[in-house]
């Protein structure tokens, strides 16, 4: 029984003990394409970040490991991203005021902070609320995220020193700083994006950005580049860089407890795209809401070791999934080998140039870009594209963290603005009697004395006003004077809500004036039971409940509406005095 309990709070360990010996070979091979990948992009990230590029390595270490343990996914690699990395940067470098030691705290406290958001989701179940980062804004997002990246790295490729790290003053600034260009860190900067985008067409499954950095370093220490004035990242420090907290002021957590629920959305969307993408591919399903406790213990680890926020690593995971990975075991092999390069190759790591670095963050974000994808939401939603181009506009302008906030905004507007007026349609017959949108070109046509109405959302307090308006205007504008309108309830009458009820109390009389009936079709249960408890009993006989369209139809050209009306009384009454 205690095996059991354990197994299902670590579902990493039942892979584990019963682990196939035929998967090894795959597990291993994958494993050590994927630290091929990790090893260069991390470090990169760490760069991207201010901090010591060591920093990078840890950021993927344990994390592989605790999600091997706690994660369902067979595929997925955890480890820096783009975004996480962004946001992050965003967030703490205006805080920091430059000082290097500040940074890397801060980036430690945010990224707990963030594992601690994403296992109280999970306790509560809340990663429903990520939906609020929609696809749209997640489009923009990323765009605008590999735009600011690239820009970012411009001093890194042309050899300028001290650009400003906002996109928009570095912009102005490049102008006149172009005359700064270090032409041999120029030259070593596209040799390395050129040769990853070749290997990338050529050999697109060779650890690329390992093979470019390997280079670049050998080359580095054999021809002294620091000697050249080609920039370096220099002494990492003896032995593993330990960070201390004795100075880290307290007061700066409540200006990390916004950005880190921030970063937790993004995380979350992110990874559980992942998750379920390359599950569905494979074959297999994965349990989301353990899926988002392994996310909240993959960032507190992070943190704990001294790395910063990690997510669902998508490129790696790609990577895991081509060479054929089986099982978590991949995780493990990965990290070891990252573990081995971090105990014995830090000095060399000392010789990567800093152009060679920003190549690769340049490529990594270059796989970023959907504009593809943007251009082709012009065509099919048009308030998807607005979305997603506000988002893009808004990342760049603003800078992510109030860019992401202003898209949230948005998207929530236009939920409101459809919820407020939702489209709406008329119903008739076809030949065969079955319901259809009226339409004169397939001939589905209204019945005579009859107007049939659907209403597309959810009646609520806000929109009521806005339904009443539409049924008296199609009432005032028909034709025919009709005898019945027919409302289909099952798609607009979802909950009891006092605000619907009273405008009915104002609709029914309305109608009733210009002899027409209200008639709701479906739900008839639940609104004899909500008419009861807003005293509404005595409309019975200018409002009548029916199971559902067919039926309403039915009742309607059988003339048998009266004899409804009578069963319908008699039902709210009793329900009204139980």
């Amino acid at each position: 029984m205690q095996q059991k309990w354990i197994t299902q709070w670590v579902p990493g360990l039942t892979t584990f003990i019963h682990y196939d010996k035929a998967n090894l070979k795959p597990d291993i091979r994958s494993g050590l394409s994927v630290a091929a990948v990790a090893l260069p992009v991390a470090i990169a990230y760490a760069e991207l970040m201010g901090i010591n590029a060591i920093v990078g390595l840890y950021a993927c270490i344990l994390p592989m490991i605790v999600y091997a343990l706690f994660g369902t996914s067979r595929q997925l690699i955890v480890g820096p991203d783009a975004a996480t990395c962004a946001v992050i940067t965003a967030a703490i470098a205006p805080l920091a005021l430059g000082d290097p030691n500040t940074l890397w705290q801060m980036s430690i406290v945010m990224t707990i902070m963030t594992g601690f958001w994403c296992v109280l989701a999970a306790r509560f179940r809340l990663a429903i609320f990520a939906d609020f980062l929609s696809q749209p804004i997640l489009q923009g997002l990323l765009n605008g995220v590999a735009i600011t990246i690239i820009i970012g790295q411009f001093g890194n490729i042309l050899g300028i020193n001290s650009l400003p790290s906002d996109l928009i003053k570095c912009l102005i600034a490049l102008p006149e700083r172009l005359s700064d260009t270090h032409k041999l860190t120029l030259l070593l900067s596209v040799t390395s994006l050129f040769t990853l985008f070749i290997l990338k067409v050529l050999r697109p499954k060779w650890p690329g950005p390992l093979i470019v950095m390997t280079i670049a370093t050998l080359l580095s220490w054999y021809l002294d580049f620091n000697a050249k004035g080609i920039a370096i990242i220099g002494s990492l420090g003896e032995g593993l860089p330990h960070i201390t907290m004795p100075h880290f002021d307290p007061n700066l957590l409540r200006e990390l407890v916004v950005p880190s629920l921030n970063l937790a959305v993004i995380s979350i969307v992110s990874f559980m795209m992942t998750v379920q993408s390359f599950a569905s591919k494979n074959g297999y399903e994965v349990d989301i809401d353990k899926e988002l406790y392994a996310l909240g213990y993959i960032n507190i680890v992070a943190g704990a070791s001294q790395g910063f926020a990690v997510s669902a690593a998508t490129s790696r995971t790609a990577v895991n999934d081509d060479n054929g990975g089986k099982s978590q075991m991949v995780s493990v092999v990965a990290a070891l080998m990252i573990a081995l390069v971090l105990i014995f190759l830090t000095q060399t790591l000392s010789f990567i140039p800093l152009g060679t670095l920003g190549a690769v963050l340049i490529y990594a974000a270059w796989s970023m870009f959907s504009f593809k994808a943007i251009t082709s939401m012009r065509a099919h939603n048009r308030s998807a594209y607005v979305l997603t181009v506000f988002t893009l506009i808004a990342v760049l302008v603003v800078g992510l963290i109030d860019g992401i906030g202003f898209a949230i905004i948005l998207g929530l507007l236009q939920f409101l603005r459809t919820v407020f007026k939702p489209t709406d349609q008329l119903l008739g017959v076809d030949s065969q009697g079955i319901i259809h949108s009226v339409n004169a070109a397939d001939n589905i046509k209204p019945i005579d004395g009859l107007i049939m109405y659907r209403f597309n959302s959810i009646l609520t307090y806000f929109n009521a006003t806005y339904f009443k308006k539409r049924v008296t205007l199609l009432v005032n504008s028909a034709t025919t004077p009709p005898q019945w309108f027919v409302v289909d309830a099952t798609a607009s009458f979802t909950y009891n809500d006092a605000s619907v009820f009273a405008m009915l109390r104002e609709l029914v009389p309305i109608l009733k004036e210009k002899g027409v009936t209200l008639i709701l079709a479906g739900r008839s249960t639940e609104l004899t039971r909500w008419l009861a408890r807003n005293n509404m009993s005595h409309y019975t006989q200018e409002l009548v409940l029916v199971p559902d369209l067919y039926f309403a139809v039915q009742m309607i050209q059988q003339d048998a509406i009266q004899t409804e009306v009578m069963r319908q009384k008699a039902a709210l009454i009793s329900a009204q005095e139980s």
